[in-house]
């Protein structure tokens, strides 16, 4: 009786470690801060590559609806040399309160970064000379092209667009 106690005991202990092995690794999230300097080259990469990046905020209702269809946009085509770029612009004071939260239970798996540059004025025209600012907004190019979208998308909108890309 004592052997069996000790081997449930012992299992118990195995699951348990390993199920909070597994909460750990899956809490890791990071966020890289970057101010325009720092985007810019995300901006512009000519790696045969087609790159989606998207301006939202985990505070901008259009940009969370959409969301899911970016997501489903990058496992789609993943393969087939497409990349997509989350470009938060919450603020910087509530990334660890409001943006890794989100990141975790949305379950994001593209590639999130935090813009940090405050001066607005300067930046939003180099990314597009007819952006207001506004959110959400995307950016879609490939080495030979690009294009830039003030609105909110739904899934086969945006994959229409993307098919732009890729002949």
């Amino acid at each position: 009786m004592r052997k069996i106690q000790l081997i449930f005991c012992v299992a118990v202990l195995v699951v348990s470690c390993k199920q909070t092995v597994k909460k750990e690794q899956a809490s890791t999230v990071t966020v890289p801060s970057y101010n325009y300097e720092e985007l810019a080259p995300l901006l512009s990469k000519k790696d045969g590559k087609v790159y989606i990046v998207n301006f939202w905020a985990t505070w901008c209702a259009p940009c969370v609806k959409e969301l899911p269809a970016f997501e489903k946009l990058r496992a789609k085509y993943q393969e087939k040399n497409v990349e997509v770029v989350l470009v938060s612009l919450d603020f910087p004071s509530q990334v660890d309160t409001k943006l890794i939260p989100f990141i975790k239970k949305n379950q994001l798996k593209s590639q999130v970064v935090l813009m940090t540059d405050p001066d607005q004025d300067t930046w939003i025209p180099k990314i597009s000379k007819n952006w207001s600012g506004a959110i959400p907004a995307t950016l879609i190019y490939n080495s030979k092209k690009s294009a830039f979208y003030e609105r909110s998308f739904e899934y086969d909108e945006l994959e229409n667009e993307l098919k732009k890309f890729l002949k």
